[in-house]
């Protein structure tokens, strides 16, 4: 297969339960220009090189619009992109005004302080499992635990909780290049979703503003730093985004992460035995199964040469993060489940200025969840494997996984 139709291969859903031994031959050619113009970076070192390089742009407006690539469900010209979607300076603006009441150095402990109420929650969820020998991970734990965890943070009040089901399907759906639906119509979808997310977010920014409580939404509707404060429009796309972003990949985190374990019963029965182990474990989960495998929204701003290929200014770039988790010439053994492993610095999270400033969330809620499991669940086994997978190839993770136990611990 030449290199120019693996990424076709990779998009194509029957390939979705395993795209690795795909991504292992699209690493012959480093660099591989596609049919429709989209150049695909699959080996560790040179997507990490890009990750950092400032000449590659994030920003879907600098994209030569000969250059070929999907078209991207964010080109909206009446909303501004998000700020993952720009580059220095304003992205810097945006991201450090988010990030002021989410983290260091202004709230420290916002995350370290929720590990008692999330580990409430998961008991809570599994509690509910009382009674049952089969669940569907999915729509039980995987998809609830994060939308409570999410809406919680930023203060949606939990009977409202439901309302983003529809509009998340949608709007990841506009990241789905694996599907027959007409492009166009998958990017109008998004952008319509987009928008009645944005007008009941609208409402929520208005009466946290009115009467702010401690959640993430009334500090971003109230602070002024040194930036200034965030825009009306501002507040709704971050909104949209923290919303999406902030449950969507975890579901597939913790969803691969238990298909992961029960295919290695040993490690199930490590985590079990020693949940110290959940870091690490965490860890190599993020490197092994990623739940972001590629991210295709990079420009050039620039002739760049890349492993020996040179990428025009202004054609589209696609980094294939999953792939660069399994890259021989970076860690050892990449195809084999390592929770001890050490040397482990993935991509599951980016690298560099667009490093996701979820990560520390994402890696709480997914110890908390797989350490739990593995405790509770009486002998669990697969239903089906593989399971079905969601169609999205980007935020690739199974969209049901039945599992059955012979009962719970308490």
């Amino acid at each position: 297969m030449s290199a120019d139709t693996l990424v076709q291969q990779i998009l194509d859903y029957d390939n979705r339960a395993d795209p690795y031994p795909l991504y292992a031959e699209l690493r012959r050619t480093p660099v591989a220009r596609q049919h429709d113009g989209v150049y695909a970076v699959s080996t560790y070192w040179e997507i990490l090189g890009l990750l950092h390089d400032p000449r590659i742009s994030s920003d879907a407006r600098n994209r030569d619009p000969l250059a070929g690539g999907p078209p991207l469900a964010e080109d909206d010209p009446n909303l501004p992109p998000s700020f993952i979607r720009l580059d220095p300076p304003e992205h810097d603006r945006v991201r450090r005004m988010v990030t002021r009441p989410f983290g260091p150095p202004v709230s420290p402990r916002r995350i370290h302080d929720m590990r008692g109420e999330l580990a409430q929650m998961v008991s809570a969820l599994i509690d509910g499992f009382d009674g049952k020998d089969r669940i569907d991970l999915v729509e039980d734990f995987a998809y609830p635990f994060p939308v409570k965890v999410i809406s919680k943070l930023l203060g949606v009040p939990h009977e409202d909780e439901p309302l983003f089901h529809r509009w998340a399907e949608a709007i990841v759906a506009g990241l789905d290049f694996g599907t027959d639906q007409d492009p166009e119509e998958r990017v109008r979808n998004a952008q319509q979703a987009r928008i009645e997310l944005g007008r009941y977010l609208a409402g929520l920014i208005e009466e946290h503003r009115r009467l702010p409580g401690d959640d993430m939404f009334s500090a971003l509707a109230t602070d002024r730093s040194a930036d200034g404060q965030l825009s009306a429009i501002e507040l709704i796309v971050t909104g949209v985004l923290l919303l999406i972003a902030g449950h969507e990949t975890t579901v597939n985190l913790i969803t691969n992460g238990m298909l992961t374990l029960l295919r290695n019963p040993d490690v199930l029965k490590r985590l079990r035995d020693d949940p110290a182990l959940a870091p690490r474990l965490v860890e190599e989960l993020l490197r092994f199964e990623p739940p972001v495998q590629f991210l295709p929204q990079r420009t050039c701003l620039a002739d760049i040469d890349v492993a020996g290929t040179t990428i025009p200014k202004g054609s589209p770039i696609w980094l294939f993060l999953a792939s660069g988790n399994r890259d021989p010439r970076r860690f050892h053994d990449p195809d084999r489940f390592t929770p001890e492993r050490l040397d482990n610095q993935h991509l599951g999270f980016g690298s560099s200025i667009h490093y996701c400033f979820g990560a520390p969330l994402a890696r709480l809620e997914a110890q908390l969840a797989l350490t739990e499991l593995a405790r509770r669940l009486g002998d669990p086994q697969l239903v089906e494997d593989p399971p079905p997978y969601r169609s999205n190839p980007v935020l690739r993770g199974p969209r049901h996984l039945q599992l059955a136990f012979s009962g719970l611990a308490p």
